[in-house]
């Protein structure tokens, strides 16, 4: 038998109505799970659309029914609002009796009912929503709402303004339970979150919500209990707990904290929370923290370096003192470092020197890259630190031009060809390290200087180890440094090959030019023209008088040179000269010996074709040779025994005759009597200095002029100022010395001073 159809009550009586209505929400409300017919629904909506348009019948009047739809409206929507009331004050009696996870359970099985079924109820005052509430809305009156909204209003007044600090209680309690390790109900919270969070209604348009009531009735009174389980967590753990064990717990509870929020609470919390978290477990501890850096470094405890690093980088300067500490570390290991290579005395090899440096940037480096994440500010720390002691350490205690010196000298030893040549592979990586070094050079001039000169001896004895390793360096040194700083470098190598084309024309003209009796005389030689300006080479530093032999080949090759370059001038550089000559004269060997000579030395030894035995005063009047360069050439052939000197055991000089061994012995059929004496070499680094004094002069005097080109007039502080920034990518110049280079560009004309401490150009 189909159910009955609810009879709709007289649309003019307002307690008729009410009545039959409030029968039909009672039972929404309370026993929404046993159902509402169709039929019944619609009776209820039918009685709230013909109560509201009830006067439209009576009175045709269109402005009458306007007002008597409103007035009506208005008593609907007043008696809804006293039913909620009613309901709720009811439920308020019952939520008294449960107290803790009861009393959570209570309010969010209540609070799903009665959403759930202030959703059926606002569909069937769907017409007083649409006209009377929504002209209500339109005409700016207060407290009117739609009839969800009104629920809403009604909890929040009636009951949860009641209920919630003991609902808030409860929750904490979770929260706390949870936090100490016990496992709790977390949907219950995420639920209240949730209630909590559809409370908030914009004041100024209820269509709209807000977070307010959230905020002030569910995060604040959270933010103070995390605050407080916090503060007396750490404390406690702290005075039983390493240092380190303390980071390890801290990084936890923050870790834990930030999944909370994607578990039940809302995104709104995150960064208060965190916040308030980082203040109580960092913040609050973090001299303790900055205490334990200096003990972690001096142990390279990396994790817990980097679990440092993560805790303080989360705070407003919780770094900054770490990285004063880890400069100063860092400058005292590289000290530290130099001060084991100075222990070894003068005689240490360049090598060791730069390995100790390279050690220490490589050290610290990796740190930096792991345990502070390659942080910008820790990898200037690290810079200034490898700059101060790479220029001013034990063996720089002369001045800072000893480090670009050595490091010239240890890529020379890399470049140059000997018996532990590096693969390419790995040489390239060595070259990278060096680079790692010449960065932190201040005085990079120095190294140019250095580099330069042994870079030309290198081109000059064919002895570079190869092109192409050459040619990177040079690219690298021209990526650092600008085009500027290795025009020169290029320069030279191109020299050489337009050197190598030379001497194959030279070859074919020779071939032209000479008949079959002077092509047998022939001595195998090689040339190379190099351009005055361009490579720092220096004239022979003594008379030389070459053996008829080569003076022969050298008067050949100009007589070609010149034909080819008119007006052009040769200087012959003696020093750098080497060859080889056969000792024919030795006959208890099969092979004859080959002695790899320099030409003063060939010279020397030419002259025992014509005499066994020479006066030391023949050998200088026929050479030419000033003591200082032959002096050392005879003492090498007499430590390699080729020349035997008289009277024995006196040294070089006059009175000492020389007589040729004809017991010559060596192991090696090529005997290398070619060795650089040790008073030359300290003569060229003397020279080397000189010049570097005189173009750092002539530097300093041209960026002054250029400037004063630029500025005309200038105040003498900021003219120093602009000069240091413009050189000081060379090297760090000392004010004295551009004082002194505008005095010198003064009594030049080139500048003069005015009144007022004022310079001005002179056109």
């Amino acid at each position: 038998m189909p159910p009955l159809i609810p009879q709709t009550p007289h649309k003019d009586d307002l307690e008729e109505t009410w009545a039959f209505l409030e029968k039909g929400i009672n039972n929404v409300m309370l026993k929404l799970e046993e159902g509402v017919d169709m039929k019944t629904y619609m009776a209820l909506y039918t009685a709230v659309h013909n109560f509201c348009t009830s006067q439209k019948a009576v009175n045709s009047q269109s402005l009458h029914a306007h007002r008597g739809a409103h007035l009506l409206g208005e008593e609907l929507y007043k008696l809804l609002g006293e039913y909620l009331s009613r309901h709720l004050e009811a439920v308020n009696t019952e939520s008294q009796s449960h107290v803790e996870e009861a009393l959570l359970g209570f309010y969010i099985r209540e609070w799903t009912r009665y959403t759930t079924a202030a959703k059926y109820i606002n569909h069937l005052f769907q017409y007083l929503n649409r006209h009377w509430v929504k002209r209500e809305i339109d005409e700016g009156k207060k407290n009117v709402y739609d009839v969800y909204t009104l629920h809403l209003v009604k909890w929040k007044d009636d009951f949860f303004l009641k209920v919630h600090g003991k609902v808030m209680d409860a929750v904490l309690n979770l929260v706390e339970k949870q936090r100490n390790g016990e496992t709790i109900e977390q949907s219950q919270i995420k639920s209240v979150v949730d209630s909590f969070v559809s409370l908030g209604l914009d004041e100024s348009d209820s269509r709209k919500s807000t977070l307010e009531v959230y905020r002030y009735y569910f995060e604040k009174p959270f933010i103070a209990a995390t605050r407080v389980y916090y503060e007396d967590e750490s404390r406690q753990f702290v005075a039983e707990n390493s240092v380190v064990e303390y980071m390890k717990k801290a990084e936890a509870r923050l870790d834990e904290e930030k999944a909370r929020v994607g578990l039940y609470l809302h995104p709104d919390i995150s960064k208060h929370l965190t916040d308030t978290c980082l203040d109580v477990l960092v913040t609050a501890h973090s001299e303790l923290l900055r205490d334990e850096f200096q003990p972690l470094l001096d142990n390279e405890r990396q994790d817990d370096l980097a679990r440092m690093y993560l805790l303080l980088s989360r705070i407003k300067d919780g770094l900054d003192p770490l990285r004063t500490k880890f400069e100063a570390h860092v400058r005292k290991a590289g000290l530290a470092a130099v001060e084991k290579v100075a222990a070894e005395g003068e005689s240490f090899e360049p090598r060791l020197y730069v390995n100790a440096l390279l050690q220490v940037h490589t050290r610290y480096h990796s740190l930096v890259k792991e345990a502070f994440n390659g942080e910008s500010e820790f990898v200037r720390s690290l810079d200034n630190a490898c700059r101060e002691f790479v220029n001013r350490n034990k063996i720089c205690k002369s001045g800072s031009t000893k480090t670009p010196e050595l490091l010239a000298r240890y890529t020379d030893s890399l470049l140059k060809k000997g018996s532990k040549a590096a693969e390419e592979s790995e040489l390239e990586e060595m070259l990278v390290q060096i680079m790692t070094v010449f960065k932190y050079i201040e005085d990079k001039d120095v190294f140019q200087k250095f580099y330069s000169k042994m870079l030309a001896k290198r081109l000059v004895h064919v002895s570079s180890v190869s092109d192409d390793a050459e040619t990177s360096m040079i690219s690298k040194l021209k990526e650092a440094c600008g085009f500027e700083y290795t025009n020169k470098l290029q320069r030279m190598f191109q020299d050489i090959q337009i050197s190598k084309d030379l001497n194959a024309s030279y070859k074919d003209w020779e071939g032209r030019a000479l008949d079959d009796e002077d092509r047998k005389k022939l001595m195998d030689s090689h040339f190379q023209i190099l351009g005055t300006g361009f490579w720092p080479l220096n004239a022979p530093s003594t008379d030389f008088l070459a053996p008829p032999e080569i003076v022969k080949t050298a008067e050949r090759f100009q007589t070609f040179y010149f034909d080819k370059h008119s007006g052009r001038k040769l200087t012959w550089l003696w020093q750098l000269c080497k060859g080889e000559i056969k000792a024919n004269y030795i006959k208890n060997t099969k092979v004859p010996f080959t002695f790899q000579v320099s030409t003063f030395q060939m010279g020397i030894l030419l002259l025992f074709n014509e005499n066994d035995t020479l006066s030391y005063e023949d050998i200088q009047k026929a050479t030419s040779l000033t003591p200082e360069i032959l002096d050392p050439n005879l003492s090498i052939f007499l430590k390699a025994k080729v020349l035997l000197i008289g009277p024995e055991g006196s040294k070089p000089g006059p009175g000492t005759s020389f007589t040729l061994n004809y017991n010559f012995k060596n192991k090696k059929i090529k005997v290398n009597l070619n060795i650089q004496i040790k008073s030359e070499q300290k003569v060229e680094t003397d020279d080397t200095h000189k010049t570097i004094e005189e173009d750092r002069k002539l530097l300093l005097q041209s960026a002054i002029v250029r400037i004063m080109k630029s500025r005309k007039k200038m105040k003498h502080v900021q003219l120093v100022q602009e000069v240091i920034h413009q050189v000081k990518s060379r090297f760090p110049p000392q004010v004295p010395d551009i004082k002194k280079n505008i005095e010198a560009l003064m009594e030049k004309d080139y500048i003069e001073r005015l009144d007022g401490d004022e310079i001005a150009y002179i056109a």
